[in-house]
């Protein structure tokens, strides 16, 4: 698609640091000129004419383009009782706030749908000149314009951008036909790279979806796969190797209360991942307490769970030694678990499911581990070389499923760096798709979800799957 792509014949100099040069038939202006900027949660209060209608809230804008172009069918609605600005064809929100630069300078999005309205801190632009909406949404969305936002940027914890400000953000602006020819080129471009994109998370989740299957069958029924079976006793009930012994967790665990050792390492446990060293979840976990002194010490080998988050998995078998929240449950763990085996087995979904019923709590956000329920949680516990043999068996056969999962996620950091780079070459003049556009097809149709089957094998009853058969899909 970007074959043959060439500069301009000519540049001259905009004038603008951050910009650079530009075609010298194209002009430089500052928002504040193109429309009136206002404040999304100042407008019309929320009544009959717009009750329903699809709500526009910062969390939601900071997903940007997966989001709302060319879709309106993952907008959030939003109660009434707050009062919301109505949005229109071709403006431009911004997010007003954030924890990083990034988040706001990157939440620039033209919308296309003709009736919404936004609340929240939440900017919004709103054209009186003649330009074609979706090149502000891409012109604002460039790395180079996240960049001068960043010099536009207030705040300590929190960073903020304000309407007084964000009017003197510079942009190019071309005639308005080729506006209209970079808008069709990076929507087709934007379309290829979202449906690949979409692809490759698609085999992610599949491949996910397979190594879980692995360890639920070998945790509970042996390698090979056991032909006697036995119920485990649990809630909800489970199959279990019949040959194997079973047992409450409190059988084989004890909850471990040792704390005043603050100069260990933190640790955190990351649905997922199980028990990580704090500085690996890369800011997605919480911030620790100033006072380290009522943290729990965990040794190698403890089941440590997550109080609240638990009954979603978040659970692991630790691997370090260190410190973790007076918000987990630190349970040490006798002989009779490998620890290995044990790290497999309590990420488990049959380990897991009995984590639900052994919480309480209101809705589906959080849940609180109940101790007096958790002594009922049952677990297999076969002999020590027949565990083993099941870590052995699934080291091996999981490292081939991890080795694909980490190389697609790579692939989609690579192809979203690309479709970066390409907006910011695209909507500053570095390169001219005139022609390019010229040749494009009429409609561009949204990405069609791929075929499971197909990517499985479609065999249901294998643990496998078609990682030939998945690349040769995606890829294609």
């Amino acid at each position: 698609m970007i074959d043959g792509l060439k500069p301009y014949p000519a540049y001259q100099d905009s004038g603008v640091r951050w910009l650079g040069e530009i075609p010298t038939h194209w002009e430089v202006t500052p928002i504040g000129r193109i429309g009136t900027l206002m404040k999304g949660s100042g407008g019309t209060k929320a009544d009959d004419s717009i009750s329903g209608v699809p709500c526009i809230r910062y969390g939601d804008l900071y997903t940007r383009h997966e989001f709302f172009i060319r879709s309106t069918r993952s907008f959030v609605t939003q109660e009434r009782s707050a009062e919301y600005t109505p949005v229109s064809y071709g403006d431009v929100l911004f997010a007003g706030s954030g924890e990083t630069i990034e988040e706001i300078g990157k939440s620039a999005v033209s919308l296309i749908t003709s009736r919404a309205c936004c609340g929240g801190d939440v900017l919004l632009l709103r054209p009186t000149h003649e330009v074609v909406p979706g090149f502000l949404g891409y012109a604002s969305d460039c790395d180079s314009s996240v960049h001068q936002k960043a010099i536009m940027g207030r705040g300590v914890t929190v960073m903020h951008i304000y309407a007084d400000r964000l009017k003197y953000l510079w942009l190019p602006f071309p005639p308005l036909p080729e506006q209209a020819a970079i808008v069709r080129f990076l929507d087709h471009a934007d379309w290829r790279i979202r449906r690949y994109i979409a692809a490759k998370k698609k085999l992610i989740a599949l491949l996910n979806e397979q190594k879980q299957a692995m360890v639920d069958s070998a945790v509970t029924l042996g390698v090979p796969r056991c032909e006697r079976f036995q119920l485990l006793g649990s809630a909800p009930p489970a199959r279990v190797n019949a040959a194997w012994e079973t047992a409450r967790l409190w059988a084989v665990a004890q909850i471990r209360s040792e704390k005043k050792r603050p100069d260990l390492g933190l640790l955190s446990v990351f649905l997922g991942r199980g028990v990580i060293l704090y500085g690996e979840g890369g800011g997605q976990v919480h911030k620790p307490s100033l006072d380290l002194a009522e943290y729990q010490v965990v040794h190698t080998g403890d089941l440590v769970l997550n109080n609240q988050q638990a009954w979603r998995g978040s659970v692991g078998v630790s691997s370090h030694y260190g410190i973790i929240s007076p918000a987990y449950v630190v349970l040490r763990l006798d002989g009779s678990l490998d620890p290995r085996y044990a790290s497999y087995l309590f990420s488990s979904r049959s380990m897991v499911a009995q984590f639900v019923t052994s919480s309480k709590g209101v809705g589906d956000i959080q849940r609180d581990v109940h101790i007096p329920w958790l002594k009922n949680v049952r677990i297999p516990i076969p002999p020590r070389e027949d565990q083993a043999t099941i870590v052995e068996h699934l080291d091996r056969r999981l490292a081939d499923l991890e080795h694909h999962a980490l190389r697609s996620e790579r692939e989609i950091v690579l192809v979203q760096e690309y479709r970066t780079r390409l907006i910011a070459d695209v909507v500053t003049g570095k390169l001219d798709v005139r022609d390019a556009a010229v040749r494009l097809p009429d409609e561009v149709e949204e990405p069609e979800p791929l075929d499971a089957e197909a990517l499985v094998g479609g065999d249901e009853s294998e643990d496998e799957v078609d990682l030939d058969g998945a690349a040769r899909e995606v890829d294609g």
